[in-house]
């Protein structure tokens, strides 16, 4: 009975907690300025990329807890160059990148005073690679935001969840306020020795979603601290459900809003900005074996699906232990860069336009200027449910080609010059 006091007693503290946020002005400022942004790329990258089988090796091949960060000892990243990654990443079109600063086999690819497993105390590289990647963002005026797993298979104070359970770790040493200080004391580190830091991307959350006494991470008080410490930083959390209190936007993973084709992105659409992580081929992490790498068409597709639906894409790159970004990566990287040159008005800025998506595509606005991206469509005229006092006119986006406008009392009827072909046929309709 005491113990199921404490309990409630506890969760609704968390509870007031987080009813008590509310975000400053720069935050929200922070959100809509992320909105704009539309594209970024993740960057999943450590030691476990010198075994080329992903970010979940240690797990999933059961490494000893105690023979795995040896790997530490011969990684030598020599052809690693910030200014050469956050250069092709804003060639791209992309406007922030968000780096794995500490995965979940624990090891910290940043200085840090907490531990000695991390890339300039633990590697022969000794050399901090997020404050080059900081630097280098800030010279191309990119956005930087930091991953940060909030599970650990490596620690002996993280209490053990669901997964790592089989790496030979002894049980008798968990202790999550021992844990949870070092998670605070190492994001204290990345949000005031880094510069300006746009947001703190947490995941991890999952590996106790199984525990019959639901886990409490003290995430309360964790979000006030990063709050506290820069107000205009983002939080996001990828739990897999709608956002909790304190957290600032809302990601979904390999599916786009709505959809949920992977099986992780069920969860409702809330009212906070959005975000849509996704792999360019099977894993987050370098992967040697991993060729099956999706289409430039398909992923500038993604792009603009996730912009009609209000959100950002935030696509994968997992480079390889020497640094560099794999060719398939960097093939497709330059596809999507030529793609935005010539479209990036139609995506950067916007928001989901008033005509939701459809199986034809997406429409994204800008005032009273309305996208239309027609994505998959075998005929020369498309239907709008749009009030029909509402269109002035419309051209395509590319040479400007008048588009006829036909209207009825149930919306518009665009009669376009050809059907359409390619990645996407863009209809600019001027609304009045």
């Amino acid at each position: 009975m005491k113990k199921t006091i404490l309990l409630f007693l506890s969760l609704t503290a968390c509870l007031g907690a987080f009813a008590q946020y509310q975000p400053t002005r720069e935050n929200l400022e922070a959100r809509k300025a992320f909105q704009d942004m539309k594209f970024g790329i993740f960057i999943h990258w450590g030691i476990y990329s010198m075994l080329g089988d992903g970010e979940w090796v240690m797990n999933n091949k059961s490494l000893n807890y105690e023979e795995y960060p040896h790997l530490a000892g011969g990684f030598y990243p020599s052809k690693f160059n910030a200014d050469e990654w956050v250069k092709a990443f804003k060639e791209a079109g992309a406007r922030y990148i968000t780096f794995t600063t500490r995965h979940h086999d624990g090891f910290s690819m940043f200085k840090t005073e907490q531990s000695d497993y991390n890339i300039v105390d633990g590697t022969p590289y000794g050399k901090d690679v997020l404050r080059s990647l900081a630097d280098a963002c800030n010279r191309e005026g990119l956005s930087l935001h930091l991953y940060y797993s909030h599970l650990d298979w490596g620690r002996l104070d993280y209490p053990l969840g669901r997964t790592g359970r089989k790496l030979g770790r002894p049980i008798d040493q968990q202790n999550y306020d021992s844990y949870f200080q070092f998670m605070n004391r190492q994001l204290t580190e990345l949000l005031t020795n880094y510069g300006k830091v746009d947001c703190i991307w947490f995941d991890g959350w999952w590996d106790h979603d199984s525990d019959k006494t639901p886990f409490d991470w003290r995430l309360d008080e964790q979000y006030a601290m990063i709050h506290r410490l820069q107000p205009a930083c983002l939080i996001g959390n990828n739990h897999h459900h709608t956002p909790y209190k304190g957290e600032d936007i809302q990601m979904f993973e390999q599916d786009l809003p709505g959809q949920n084709t992977y099986g992780l992105s069920g969860q409702d659409i809330g009212q906070l900005p959005l975000e849509t992580c996704l792999t360019m081929n099977g894993s987050w992490g370098y992967d040697i074996t991993d060729k099956k790498y999706k289409t430039a068409d398909f992923l500038i597709q993604q792009l603009v699906g996730a912009a009609g639906r209000n959100a950002n894409l935030l696509l994968n790159v997992g480079p390889r232990p020497d640094g560099q970004l794999p060719v398939e990566a960097m093939e497709r990287l330059k596809a999507i860069g030529n793609w935005m040159k010539q479209n990036g008005e139609t995506i950067y800025g916007t928001r989901g336009g008033i005509v939701a998506p459809h199986d034809w595509g997406v429409t994204t606005q800008k005032g009273n200027t309305l996208y239309v991206h027609i994505l998959n469509l075998r005929d020369a005229s498309l239907f709008l449910p749009v009030a029909p006092q509402k269109v002035a006119k419309a051209r395509l986006f590319a040479g400007k080609q008048p588009v006829g406008v036909v209207k009825s009392k149930d919306g518009v009827l665009l009669q376009l010059p050809a059907v359409p072909k390619g990645v996407d046929t863009i209809v600019e309709v001027t609304l009045k």
